[in-house]
């Protein structure tokens, strides 16, 4: 591997240091974005059987929010349930929101090193072509055979580095991205279900909408 870094050149050094926080960040969102930590199954029907038993209470509120994401969502429903379903809704969409930018995080930055690899990679080609053309003489003749071979090293290395680098991220930043839309969209039919279930509820209530 160090052959490799030495033949390369010093261009492929901010193409190690790309491979290295995709890499990480590739592991780190892998980790992050599993669904039983975003959205874990069954949170909704505990939440709904607590506040049968119960009622909304501060208490839940900050245990909601502290779980997980999906919690974080619910947890704005249940802190306005008792105002109107519009309001119920709109919390609940701004904390949607929130959570969405959250889940999103490092995306761009996945996305910006996957553009820019290739970049990188073709940058070190010109590098290298540079070195080719120096190794020839003013003549064309008496090219220095190890500038020559350097010169071809650094130009390969580079562009297959780059799109090394590249093809993956590229992959799992598309990946990452549709996992976070499926994620929103499951909390946010959660979201809708809860509201559905406690103004259904409240409709169907003794005295509810002025009827005793």
């Amino acid at each position: 591997m160090l052959e490799i870094i030495r033949a390369a050149g010093w261009p492929i050094i901010p193409l190690l240091f790309a491979s290295i926080i995709a890499l990480a960040l590739i592991i780190e969102r892998s980790i992050s974005l599993r669904r039983s930590v975003i959205v874990p199954a069954g949170l909704l029907e505990k939440v709904l059987g607590d506040l049968r038993k119960s009622g909304p209470s501060e208490e839940l509120v900050a245990r909601l929010r502290a779980h997980s994401s999906l919690g974080q969502v619910l947890a704005a429903g249940v802190h306005s349930m008792r105002s109107t379903r519009e309001v119920m809704k709109e919390s609940i969409e701004e904390a949607g929101r929130s959570v969405a930018h959250d889940l999103e995080r490092f995306l761009t930055t996945l996305g910006t090193i996957a553009t820019v690899s290739p970049l990188m990679g073709l940058f070190g080609t010109v590098v290298g072509m540079i070195e080719l053309f120096g190794a020839q003489g003013p003549s064309g003749v008496g090219a220095d055979p190890q500038q020559l071979a350097h010169g071809i090293s650094v130009a390969l290395y580079n562009t297959g580095f780059g799109l090394m680098i590249a093809i993956p991220s590229l992959i799992a930043h598309r990946h990452f991205r549709a996992q976070v839309d499926s994620l929103v969209v499951d909390m946010e039919q959660q979201a809708v279900k809860m509201v559905e279930v406690l103004h259904g509820e409240r409709r169907g209530a003794p005295g509810a909408n002025g009827n005793k």
